[in-house]
């Protein structure tokens, strides 16, 4: 069981390192913007968790192994983004503002990618936090903080970088997180916290992706304001 955490939290860190790094760089930050919005990004939704839990300080600090993991992944990151700009500047003989290492469309599939796969990891790890803290009598709880484990690095992330926040606007985004947090929730006594972890992130996973390829997005209001 431990071992599944390890992986789950793992590969919700490297996943969210990833896109943070990827949204620094595109909005042209330097490499210290990059590592920073690449750790917040990762441990971000841990944070807000366990303070609405009472650990103070929180896991990310007391022990920093996935926060200085994911300054590492951003590190990597901003390096092979970096060069491969110089060898396209150098390529095309140019240096001209505006040549992206990388094209809008390339950097959105990687970002949809690794925010799936991290908002399923962390959606689950939230759950599990909330029962392991006792905080599994009603469900409201345990799926409050699945939702904000999942969703809180990339809102913090969209804040820092001056977008408004992708879990408000498209793909679900919010939505597969309850229902991934919810799934994880019903099945945690009846299929075991491994089965129910493993089809709570399953269910986020799913459904952001049929969300991604149907374009599927909750209604809105087209608001106008008269001149």
């Amino acid at each position: 069981m431990e071992y599944m955490l390890f992986v789950i939290d793992l590969i919700g860190t490297v996943a969210f390192a990833f896109s943070g790094a990827m949204t620094a760089i595109r909005k042209e930050m330097d490499m210290l913007g990059v590592m920073i919005l690449g750790m917040v990004t990762a441990v971000g939704g841990g944070i807000i968790r366990d303070i609405i839990l009472g650990i103070a300080p929180p896991q990310a600090f007391m022990e920093p192994v996935f926060a200085l993991g994911a300054v590492l992944i951003s590190v990597f990151v901003f390096a092979v983004f970096y060069f491969r700009g110089q060898r396209r500047k150098k390529k095309c003989q140019t240096k001209e503002k505006g040549h992206h290492p990388i094209s809008g469309q390339q950097f959105q599939e990687i970002l949809m990618l690794a925010d799936t796969l991290g908002l399923g990891a962390f959606t689950v790890a939230g759950v599990r936090a909330a029962f392991d803290n006792g905080m599994g009598i009603n469900y409201f709880l345990p799926v409050f903080l699945g939702t904000i484990t999942g969703v809180g690095g990339g809102l913090l992330r969209d804040m820092m970088a001056g977008d408004r926040p992708y879990i408000f606007v498209k793909h679900v985004y919010a939505s597969a997180s309850i229902l991934g947090a919810c799934v994880c929730v019903f099945f945690w006594e009846r299929a075991g916290e491994e089965g129910a972890m493993l089809i709570g992130a399953a269910s986020v996973v799913v459904l952001r992706f049929l969300a991604i390829k149907y374009r599927w997005n909750l209604p809105k209001i087209a608001y106008k304001e008269e001149k």
